[in-house]
């Protein structure tokens, strides 16, 4: 039997996978955008680095609350309708905030219920979407596939703020939403044209209740999933909200504005993109443990770097390195957590991991709004990446079988 394609783009020779790949790969410059509008508007909104933490928190919020229950619900379901459903769901809330601000009715309850919304939709999204991964690339070329997602997630990271930064400037926030809205049709299109089998529904023992205990008691007992998805809540805690408070650095602390702001979200996305990139050219060759081992210590310390520049300039030499850290560590443990969970199991665990990845960031964006508050952002975000670092440098001492992952 011949061996798979060795190539860097091999997942794209599933036709279900390319369809999600290139619409996704669209709609995520929408998503950039409204990113980056949203903290813009509550600082016009509220002139308050507080306040765009606490609505960042809210979309998170809902995720720490559902996405758990969630992981049950997508191990029974449909994945491919319910990913329909929970895009369109997006879709309607990014239209929904463009006619308020058009209409100048927006208001910052309004911002923050939408968040809320939109942070349920995730908690269904998220677990929903990585467990359909498998469904659309097969297990031999999963990696790959996580890898190639990643870098269409952070090349949208790179084109995303960039026209967001002129949208606001020349012709306001709404149009940033009302693009975001007309993305989302990009993946709804591909995900309505997948050709799969017919849904049968998986058999499980027990309630819900159940089930989750059973994913739970994975989670719990195997020493290196356990390790895996504490640091990346450790991460999501104190490294990941610097991308938070890039508006105030970009106002208050670097005073380069929404353009300067659009410069520093697409440089972190410029090295996201080139790390994504080379992990899917050395994804086979590479062990995917090492790499953790080293990307953590160097994202909390870019991280800290970062917070204390006074300049734009080496601002954006700092940036790449963020985002290149930060996406070979998220993509590497969402790859080894895939591997490692049985079939049945997958989508119970894709909700620990969603919960952790994007539900513990209520708690980030929390701390550090209060901490910018307090003692300003740069402090804020430089006690973060320590923090980052170091427990990094103690999880791979503590639990050494990860390191050794392949």
């Amino acid at each position: 039997m011949p061996s798979p394609p060795t190539t860097p783009f091999r997942a794209l020779r599933h036709r279900n996978f390319r369809l999600f790949f290139f619409g996704q790969g669209t709609s995520l410059i929408g998503t950039w955008m409204q990113n980056i509008a949203q903290g813009w508007l509550v600082l016009d909104l509220t002139n308050s680095a507080f306040w765009v933490g606490v609505v960042s928190a809210l979309t998170s919020l809902p995720i720490l609350l559902f996405s758990l229950p969630a992981g049950v619900f997508v191990d029974r379901v449909n994945k491919h309708r319910l990913v329909i459903l929970t895009q369109t769901l997006s879709a309607l809330q990014a239209l929904a905030l463009a006619v308020l601000i058009w209409t100048n009715a927006i208001a910052l309850w309004q911002v923050g219920a939408i968040a809320v919304f939109l942070g349920i939709v995730n908690a269904v999204d998220t677990p929903s979407r990585q467990a359909f991964m498998v469904e659309l690339a097969g297990k031999e070329d999963l990696g790959n596939a996580i890898a190639l997602n990643s870098s269409a997630f952070n090349a949208a990271r790179v084109v995303g703020p960039s026209i967001a930064g002129v949208l606001i400037g020349v012709v306001g926030l709404a149009w940033c939403y009302l693009l975001n809205a007309v993305s989302y049709l990009a993946v709804i299109w591909g995900l309505a044209e997948m050709r799969l089998p017919p849904f049968v529904r998986p058999q499980h023992p027990g309630n819900g209740w159940a089930q989750f205990r059973a994913g739970a008691r994975f989670v719990r007992g195997d020493r290196r999933i356990f390790a895996l998805v504490t640091l990346m809540a450790v991460m999501s805690v104190f490294g990941y909200p610097y991308l938070v408070l890039m508006p105030v650095f970009a106002r208050n602390v670097l005073r380069v504005g929404a353009v300067g702001l659009g410069f520093m979200m697409a440089a972190t996305g410029v090295g996201a993109v080139v790390a994504a990139l080379g992990l899917a050219v050395l994804e086979r060759r590479v062990r995917k443990g090492a790499v953790l081992v080293w990307t953590g210590p160097i994202f909390g310390l870019a991280v800290a770097a970062f917070a204390v520049t006074p300049w734009l300039p080496v601002a954006l030499v700092i940036l790449p390195v963020t985002g290149g850290a930060m996406i070979l560590n998220s993509a590497v443990t969402n790859t080894l957590i895939q591997t490692i969970v049985p079939d049945s199991l997958r989508g119970r665990v894709m909700g620990f991991y969603a919960f952790v990845f994007m539900g513990m960031a209520p708690f980030g964006a929390f701390q550090a709004g209060w901490a910018a508050d307090r003692f300003g952002a740069p402090v804020a975000v430089a006690v973060g990446g320590v923090v980052c670092a170091l427990v990094s440098f103690a999880m791979w001492r503590r639990v050494p079988e990860v390191p050794l992952l392949a």
